[in-house]
């Protein structure tokens, strides 16, 4: 069961990371692949070519510009291979700017080694499972996360507010959807 609640926390991240807007998708697939050839170590399925299908949650967030912390992390806690499997997953995926706004040292002390658990727990805490568009969020009061806690969900001038941060983008993904957030999620301490 903890495995199971492991890979839906990473496909929820993995649309999390896909949700960035990617004008050029041919673009987006070339630097995958590039990127992919370019790390010879990284073995598992999210590092097989793939020309044919729509992109996964993770391929998604790597196209995307905006989202190279969130990518940096995911491959510091190594769950890029939980990101592209079969979903459905909503991926909650924070931009450049929202984890730049947290306070100065939190990201560069999450990405050393000797923190990928907790860094795990936070990016797990972005991934829930299901497939559900921006409007259809609304109805809920809190969503399971794949690291086994809950986000609140709120709605304030008709919008879903998730954890407090605000949707700014959806995107599709082979796997679920991403969606694009203004704030790092941070699990409830206990």
């Amino acid at each position: 069961m903890k495995i199971i609640k492991q890979l839906i926390f990473v496909f929820a991240l993995v649309a999390f990371v896909c949700s960035c807007k990617n004008e050029n998708k041919e673009a987006s697939t070339t630097s995958t692949v590039t990127k992919t050839e370019a790390s010879n170590e990284k073995t598992g399925q999210a590092f097989i070519k793939d020309d044919e299908s729509k992109p996964t949650v993770l391929s998604i967030a790597i196209g995307s510009k905006d989202h190279t912390t969130l990518v940096a992390a995911v491959q510091a806690a190594q769950l890029e291979n939980a990101l592209v499997n079969a979903g459905p997953l909503m991926v909650f995926a924070p931009t450049n700017d929202a984890f730049a706004a947290l306070p100065e040292g939190t990201v560069e002390d999450l990405l050393k080694p000797e923190n990928k658990n907790a860094l795990a727990n936070i990016l797990k805490y972005h991934v829930t499972p299901g497939n559900y568009s921006k409007d259809f969020l609304k109805k809920f009061k809190k969503l399971g996360q794949a690291n086994n806690g809950y986000v609140k969900v709120e709605v304030v001038d008709g919008e879903p507010l998730i954890g407090g941060a605000k949707i700014i983008a959806s995107v599709p993904a082979g796997n679920g959807i991403v969606h694009v957030i203004d704030k790092v999620l941070l699990p409830p301490s206990e």
